[in-house]
């Protein structure tokens, strides 16, 4: 057995689904990404424009990185009811399946630095970092050249047996290890993602315009959220997952045994009303070790009420944004005016 292939089955055994290697050349994802962030299709995420070289040559972030170790854990669950059937609810909420459970942050770096450690136990002492959607890493990228899948119109990765619903962590190490060949594209001439799209955000194959994405509106965008994308956003309080669920790759997905991407607080079936009287110290208390909480409460409390403005007709959504009102801050009180109207608009 190699050592590559050492490497691989340990990080099987500590659960993660899938370990591929590459080198640290990212040449050809160079001028796609510049030209992304020329576009300014990253939007508010300024650290996306921050560190660009660092991003682009592993070697710059972490002196003498060699390799990479790429490795997929799945985080889909079995849920009471479709996630297809939560879509535009005219009452339920829409949460992000990814964040439907615990933060993976926490669990994927705990877990990979148990894998490195293991790493230096059987092949002796290394240098190495490890990251999880963190640092200026093109993680993607990165995935794709170790054969974890390709790279989707969507920009998500795709496993023709797994589908895209999984995370992905990585180590960087200045170990010398045999690389894996990266998958060939099976998108074909499918635009099912391109369609779906509620917000038209993936304005060609393979490229992303975050400005327009409701999991970016959702989520990393932190001031008032534009009023052409409000309608479409629909009931989607945190992150969307259209493309992902109508991608027929995933038809082949598989359901995670980890019991911390287990849904919690019943956030894979909740109304937008009770999620919307959660006060300020319940939803810290509900979202502690959530990924929701980053977002923080003025944000959480946004997204709820453009959902409730786009829920079907209800006089008590109107009562109840009425009566709160004066408790809200200017931020929350111009998207409630919104909701109102549009409530009111709604035949009856």
């Amino acid at each position: 057995m190699t050592k590559s292939e050492s490497i691989k089955k340990i990080g099987l055994e500590l659960g993660f689904q899938q370990v591929g290697i590459t080198d640290v050349h990212l040449d050809p994802h160079h001028q796609h990404y510049a030209e992304w962030i020329a576009r300014n299709y990253h939007g508010e995420m300024g650290y996306m424009a921050r560190n660009v070289r660092k991003r682009l040559h592993p070697s710059e972030l972490v002196t003498d990185t060699l390799s990479v170790i790429c490795v997929r854990l799945d985080y889909l669950v079995d849920e009471v009811q479709s996630p297809v059937d939560l879509l535009d609810h005219p009452y339920l909420a829409y949460v992000s399946r990814y964040a439907l459970g615990r933060d993976y942050h926490k669990l994927m770096r705990k877990r990979l630095q148990k894998f490195a450690d293991r790493i230096k136990q059987v092949h002796g002492n290394m240098g190495y970092r490890v990251f999880t959607d963190s640092a200026p890493v093109l993680e993607k990228a990165l995935a794709a050249k170790a054969g974890i899948g390709w790279q989707g119109k969507h920009s998500n990765i795709l496993h023709r047996e797994h589908g895209s619903w999984f995370f992905l962590g990585e180590i960087y190490t200045d170990m010398v290890l045999d690389i894996d060949d990266p998958i060939e594209n099976h998108c074909g001439r499918c635009t099912s993602c391109i369609d779906v799209c509620p917000t038209a955000a993936i304005v060609e194959p393979y490229w992303v315009d975050a400005r327009r994405c409701i999991s970016y509106l959702t989520i990393e965008h932190r001031s008032e959220i534009p009023v052409e994308f409000r309608q479409a956003i629909g009931n989607r309080i945190y992150g969307c997952d259209d493309c992902q669920l109508v991608c027929p790759w995933n038809r082949f997905a598989k359901y995670t045994s980890e019991v911390d991407f287990q849904p919690r607080h019943g956030l894979d079936h909740i109304s937008l009303l009770d999620c919307y009287r959660w006060s300020e110290a319940e939803f810290m208390q509900k979202m502690e070790g959530s990924a929701i909480r980053r977002i923080g409460y003025q944000c959480w409390l946004r997204n709820i009420v453009i959902a409730l403005g786009n829920a079907s007709r209800d006089p008590h959504i109107e009562t109840i944004l009425k009566q709160d009102y004066a408790h809200h801050s200017g931020f929350i009180q111009h998207h409630v005016d919104w909701a109102i109207q549009q409530q009111q608009g709604k035949s009856q």
